[in-house]
Order: C-alpha cells, then structure tokens, then sequence
C-alpha cells in the first residue's frame, strides 16, 4: 500500500515527473474531461484500479459496456498497455483482474438497485418526473399527507394511490397543508406513467439497497468496484441521472463524519455528468452542489467525467480540485469557450501554453494538474496516461453471468418484496368504505322495500273493502232486481180468484169493524152528553 496513486508520467521539459493523485487528498473531488475518443474511459479505468489496489472501494456507471473489462485480467493482446507501461517506467506494471460487482437499475446485467419513493423524497422525485413549482408543491403535501397518515410510500403503486386519495380529499386538505387541485394530481400521474413506461418501477420498491454493500473490501484488502450497466439506463437520461444524484445524498446522509481521512471511504465516478445539470432548476443546481461541498467531510470523493468541462456549473466546479483535461477540438465557438474555461482553471505552468495543449494532444495524452499532499494544486503538466492492468474492453455475457453468480451480494437483492403499504391499506379502506355503503344502500332499500309493502297491503285491504261493499251492494241489486221482476211477472187465474177473494174479505172485515167500532164511538158520545 502506498500513499497516492500513479496517473501517468509528465512530459513537460526536460526532466519527467511521475503525476501521482495523493490519497490524502483524493476525496477533494475531480474531473476528466475530453471530447469523444481522446481516452478518458482508459483514465477512468487506471484511476478506479489505482483506488481498488489502495484498498478504497469505487463506483462508476459502465455507459457504454467496455468498463466491465476490469473484472478480467489485461493480456498482452493489447501490446500498447505493454509498450505504454514501459514507456512511463511503470516498474511494478502487470495484468491483474478488480474484484467487481456488477449492478443494474434493470436487472438484467447485474445485481438489481432498489429504493423507496419516500427516500428520493419529492425533490429528486420532481426532478426525475420535470415537474413545474405548482406540481413540485402539490407532490411535496402528498408526501407529507402519507407521513400523517402512517401510509409508507415504497413504489410507484403506493404514490399512485396516495395522489388519487388526496385528489379524493383535497377539502379536507386545503385547511391544513394548501390547495390541491386535480389537475396537478392528474399531471403528476401522467407524469408518473411516463415514469413507468421508462422502467422507474424497476427502481422503486423493496428490498431497498444498502449503501453499505458499495463500500467492501476484499479478503486481501483490495476495494470493492462497482459498475453500474447503464448502457440501457442512458436511454432515460433523467433517470440515470436521478439516480446517481440519490445514491451521492445518500452517501451523505448515511455515512458519519470522519473530516480528512489517510484515503478516502469510497470514490463515486459520475460518468457523463453533465445528464446531471441539463434542464436542471437552479434548486437542483443548488443541492448538487451541497452534496459535494459536503459529502468530502465524510470520506467520499466524486469525480465527474464528461466531454466538455463547461457542462460543469462554475460553483460545482470550483469544489474539483484534481483534474484531468484530454483533448478538445476548436470547431465551434462554444468548444472554443471551452478550451479557455479550461486552461484558466489549472495552474500555470512556464512550460506549457495551455490553450494550444489542449488542442494537439494524442490519444493517450492529457493535461494534469493534480492537488498535493499540502493541498495546493500542481502546476499543469502535459501527461501520459498509464495503461490499466485489467482487460480494455467488454465481457462476454456468460463471463458477467459467473461474475454474478459469485459476488457478496448475490441473492440479496435478486427477489424483490411487496410489503403491506400505501397502496393496500387504502385499497383496504376504500372496500371498507364501499362495504360500509353497500350496506346502508341495503337498509335504505330494506326500508323502502317496507314502506312499500305497507301501502300495497293497505292497497289491498282498501280494494277488498271495496270489493266486498261492491259484493254487498250488487247482491241486494240482484235481490231487488229479482223481487220486481216477480211482481212484474202476470198471475195465474187461481193467483187472480184468491186474491180478488182475499181483498173482498179484507174489504168486507173492514166495513163491519168500521160499523161496530163507528156505533160504540157514536153512543158513548151522547151518552156522555146526556148525563
């Protein structure tokens, strides 16, 4: 073990000067900067090795699939390793393999990379989805909603949810944490189908990574690399560059404080950073910048890798105090601003015109100027880079899939977890509240099934009065109508004799009473008179 890490070999001048990153100093951050093909993924690889043999953990994103090389041992095929490893005097040079672990956003190509939505946090969530200020807040007082609620938020289905119940209560709501409106309810959702659609649902959900499984140390002390296969993850640019922005505050929130340690805990490499800073809001710009202000104090260094060292924010930059500056072409004017950004960031040295350097150096070459074990910057040389030791170039799928198979980590994060959360406790209380109506839909229907039944009984006993009344009445009709039917029938002739008999008798009674009762009448009259 040695105190720094050998880049490559200085040219400036007469005398050579071996350009050694100091690992006292290596968690003050850097960058690697150069147009494409001028070998910034080879300076990326020598540095992450260097790292690994120093026993300080790595990781870095694989853009385009060839970083993967160094899980596997360099071999003399690649002659200009060899030559270039003699050319800079490297006299402890030899092949040699990096105990790797491969991860993947997806899945596919290494060990899965989960988290919760609640632990992005709305923030990195707005950021990932392009929210405007209007959504960002309606997304924040959902996020704080759910915490009131004990509702944990641990996938896109649970938040899904949780904005849908909001939508459902933003009354209730706006008193307590602002207005609500369904329509940024509904943009968020649509946002977060897009989400979906670019396999953000493989990224959220349990179990959630560990930061701890990112800084391991093998058996014989060598750090642990990381590589991240972000060559299907680039075509979500906002997602990758989510993601890595998540996994820096992490570290920050996670890890203690340690202040300058003898080597740095671990050394995050943000290859094409400036995914990071396009279309970001300046609060974005804001809390990049404060992770990396920050996430030093505890051990952690970050080096941004990208085309052009003006994609970089001015006061990110200026926290970037090892840099590394491959070619750049003066095409545009925009290239041309950026060949003078650069050289007025390095440390003047007499014997390198900077602005001219930049524009004729070799595959293989680069600008360096690197902080030293005082902490003030080198003065700039012109530098060639030292080859890797591990193999340049991809894998073949089956070397990844034994390289899996083994790690430290495999089987714990392969199999993926639904626990009890947001999305199911408020599925469980909508049934309930569905049950809950269905039942008193039921009594209501009971009551007016009721109701009903007692004005159709009263319907009924009503009719059969009626009817019965109406019986009544056409029977004596009937009996009437019978009655004078037989009178109106002509009588017989011994009907007609007794009855003429009848009424000559009747007749004949009634004038004898008539006459006794008319002389009883008569003579007790004048009698009375007489007296």
């Amino acid at each position: 073990m040695s105190d720094s890490i050998t880049i490559g070999l200085g040219i400036t001048g007469e005398v050579k000067t071996p350009q050694a990153l100091v690992l006292k100093r290596a968690n003050r951050h850097g960058l690697i900067a150069g147009a494409t093909g001028t070998g910034k993924t080879v300076t990326l690889q020598t540095i992450a090795e260097g790292f690994s043999r120093e026993g300080v953990p790595v990781f870095l994103a694989d853009v385009k699939g060839d970083i993967a090389g160094m899980a596997k041992k360099g071999s003399e095929a690649a002659a200009w390793t060899g030559k270039r490893a003699a050319e800079i005097g490297l006299a402890d040079y030899d092949y040699a393999a990096n105990p790797v672990v491969f991860w993947d956003l997806f899945g596919e190509q290494g060990h899965p990379i989960r988290t919760t939505v609640s632990e992005m946090g709305p923030l990195l969530l707005a950021r990932l989805m392009g929210l405007n200020e209007t959504q960002e807040g309606v997304l924040t007082i959902t996020f704080r909603y759910a915490d009131d609620l004990g509702l944990l938020i641990l996938d896109l289905k649970d938040l899904q949810a949780v904005l849908a119940f909001c939508a459902e209560n933003a009354g209730e709501l706006a008193a307590k944490y602002g207005n609500v409106t369904k329509a940024s309810v509904g943009a968020i959702q649509r946002q977060l189908l897009q989400l979906e659609s670019q396999g953000g649902e493989h990224f959220f959900g349990e179990p959630a990574l560990d930061i701890k499984d990112f800084i391991r140390t093998t058996s014989d002390g060598r750090g642990m690399v990381n590589i991240l296969a972000a060559d299907k993850l680039m075509q979500s640019p906002r997602l990758y560059a989510t993601f890595l922005l998540w996994l820096l505050s992490e570290l920050f929130e996670t890890l203690p404080e340690i202040g300058d340690p003898e080597k740095p805990r671990l050394v995050f490499f943000f290859d094409e950073a400036h995914l990071l800073f396009d279309e970001a809001p300046e609060a974005l710009h804001d809390k990049v910048e404060q992770v990396v202000r920050l996430v030093r104090s505890k051990g952690v260094g970050v080096y941004f890798i990208s085309q052009n060292p003006i994609d970089i924010p001015e006061k990110v930059a200026g926290q970037l105090g090892n840099r590394v500056q491959h070619a750049l072409r003066a095409f545009t004017p925009r290239d041309q601003r950026a060949i003078k950004a650069a050289a007025e960031t390095f440390r003047a040295n007499a014997g390198v015109n900077v602005v001219t350097a930049i524009t004729e150096l070799k595959v293989g070459e680069a600008l360096v100027s690197l902080l030293q074990a005082d902490g003030a910057p080198s003065p700039v040389e012109r530098t060639l880079i030292a080859p890797p030791r591990s193999r340049v170039g991809p894998i073949t799928e089956a070397e990844r899939a034994a390289i899996v198979n083994t790690s430290p980590v495999f089987g714990e994060y392969e199999d993926r977890v639904d626990r009890e959360s947001a999305y199911e406790k408020l599925n469980v209380r909508a049934e309930e509240a569905k049950a809950a109506a269905l039942r008193s839909e039921a009594e209501q229907d009971a009551a007016k099934a009721a109701m009903l039944q007692a004005k159709l009984d009263a319907a009924a006993a009503k009719k059969a009065d009626q009817d019965a009344r109406t019986a009544a009445r056409d029977e004596a009709a009937k009996v009437r109508a019978e009655a004078a039917a037989k009178r109106a029938q002509p009588k017989s002739l011994t009907e007609t004799v007794i009855t003429n008999v009848a009424r000559s008798a009747a007749s004949s009674v009634g004038r004898q009473l008539a006459g006794k009762l008319g002389g009883q009448l008569l003579r007790g009259i004048l009698g009375s008179l007489l007296k």
